[in-house]
């Protein structure tokens, strides 16, 4: 993991330069780094990270100009694993420093890695707000339901009775569904994927680095010390099938070859046999929607017992970014004032009508 140089300007809204035409192409072994990667034995952490290196390089992008940032738990530590800029930084905060990074250096494609009690914790303020806002922002949140780092405390996804070392007999709380936050938060990218499956994985994360604002990605991930197995029922190939409802942009809804999901009576979605649909209720996904709505009403298919499970890109819309109309401001603020402020400019705003004498 490399330092950070807070002190370069940044590019305005050119975005992120790309490698030359004629550079050689990079490959996973460059984005590695040298430190030794240290999670516990079966972690779904080791197979994120492989795909996460192994679809870098085809980014076309400088490592100078990719940062990831973290927060606090075993996810965090993913910025020592990868030859690129990073940092390591407080619980919760990652999507704050994020932010502004993300809106001084517009010349960096800038990531978060965080976990559900990261993120949804002590940090869902900053998480909500750094949605809201359409940071250009590629947020990793690694799912496994519990709290990891810290040994074994139930976390704001874990189900309702969950007994934990905090909760010994059983959680009373209500869970956050990540995907439903991020879409009430009005997120322009908000989707899906699991640790195990590296295609769908990596599609993913592609689809979320080629966006251009906001993008959130929550990542189902099992911890094998503290909760394991807790999405078993979606890697059994038999039980995965009837569960995963899979979005296809333009496609209707499925879920497994014989069920469609449908609009009920009362506007709710359900999932019926394909052979008794209304073909006029048959739901189709549109992840381009301006209104999130109906992608909001899919994530409510999910439940604690993982009958049904939507998967895959639930929203890609595109709005002005934050840190792009900052920028711009900035850029005509220096523009209509001539050039970039002075030392005695700087001066007359320090002393100026705000300040006050203290008596001695």
């Amino acid at each position: 993991m490399t330092a950070i140089d807070l002190g370069m300007p940044g590019t305005g809204t050119h975005g992120v330069p790309h490698l030359p035409e004629d550079a050689a192409a990079q490959t996973k072994k460059e984005f590695t780094s040298d430190q030794e990667v240290r999670w516990c034995p079966g972690c779904g952490d080791y197979a994120i990270l492989a795909a996460v290196q192994g679809f870098l390089p085809e980014l076309g992008l400088k490592r100078e100009n990719i940062v990831f940032v973290s927060g606090i738990g075993c996810s965090s530590r993913f910025p020592y694993y990868l030859d690129t800029f990073g940092m390591h930084s407080i619980h919760g905060r990652a999507p704050a420093i994020a932010t502004g990074l993300a809106t001084a250096r517009g010349d960096l494609s800038v990531w978060v890695v965080t976990g559900d009690g990261d993120a949804l914790s002590i940090g869902g303020n900053h998480l909500i707000h750094a949605l809201r806002r359409n940071v250009n922002l590629k947020i990793l949140l690694f799912n496994n339901r519990i709290y990891g780092l810290t040994k074994g405390q139930y976390s704001p996804t874990s189900e309702v009775g969950k007994v934990t070392k905090s909760t010994p007999v059983g959680s009373v709380d209500n869970p956050f569904n990540p995907v439903s936050l991020a879409l009430g938060a009005e997120a322009t990218f908000v989707a899906r994927t699991m640790d195990s499956d590296r295609k769908h994985l990596t599609e993913t994360l592609r689809a979320a680095a080629e966006h251009r604002g906001s993008a959130l990605v929550e990542i189902y991930q099992n911890c094998p010390i503290f909760n394991d197995g807790a999405f078993d029922v979606l890697k059994d190939r038999t039980s995965a099938e009837a569960r995963i409802v899979h979005l296809v942009d333009g496609e209707p809804v499925r879920s497994g070859p014989d069920h469609v999901v449908v609009r009920g009576d009362a506007g709710e979605l359900k999932v019926v046999p394909a052979v008794d649909a209304d073909p006029t209720r048959v739901v189709t996904h549109r992840a381009g929607a301006d209104d999130p709505s109906a992608a909001f009403a899919i994530s409510r298919l999910d439940d604690p017992e993982m009958v049904h499970v939507p998967m895959g890109i639930f929203r890609s819309v595109e709005r002005p970014t934050y840190d792009d109309l900052v920028r711009a401001q900035v850029e005509g603020a220096v523009a209509s004032a001539g050039g970039p402020a002075t030392d005695a400019d700087l001066g007359a705003l320090l002393h100026g009508k705000d300040t006050w004498t203290v008596g001695a």
